[in-house]
C-alpha cells in the first residue's frame, strides 16, 4: 500500500477527524470556529485534526482576510475507493475459488 493510502487511512481512523471530514463534506467550507460546535473538543484539538487531514490530502484551506476556511477534498477519496474495489475483487475471487473447491470435495 502506498504512503498516500497509509496517510488517508491513518487520518480517517480517528473518529473525531472522520467526523470533521464528514461535516466538511456535508456542510461545505467553514472555519475552525464553525467546526467547534458539535465537535466535542477544543479549538486547538480541532486545529490539530485539520492539520492531519490536510497533510493526508483530505482537506484544503484558503485564507480570506484573517479567517481560514477549510473544505473537504472529496476527490482524494477516489484512491481509497479504487483500493477497496480492488480488494473486494480480490476477495470475491478467493471466495469463488473456495466455493468451487468445496463443491468438488462434496462430489
Amino acid at each position: 500500500m502506498s504512503e498516500i493510502h497509509d496517510a488517508m487511512f491513518r487520518a480517517l481512523s480517528d473518529p473525531t477527524r472522520r467526523g470533521l471530514f464528514e461535516r466538511l463534506c456535508r456542510e461545505g467550507d467553514t472555519t475552525v470556529v464553525g467546526l467547534l460546535s458539535g465537535a466535542g473538543v477544543s479549538q486547538p484539538v480541532v486545529s490539530r485534526h485539520l492539520k492531519v487531514l490536510k497533510s493526508a490530502g483530505l482537506v484544503r484551506d484558503r485564507h480570506e482576510g484573517r479567517y481560514t476556511y477549510y473544505s473537504a477534498e472529496r476527490a482524494a477519496l477516489r484512491t481509497l475507493v479504487d483500493w477497496t474495489s480492488e480488494m473486494s475483487g480480490f476477495w470475491n475471487d478467493r471466495f469463488d475459488d473456495l466455493d468451487n473447491l468445496l463443491r468438488r470435495m462434496d462430489q
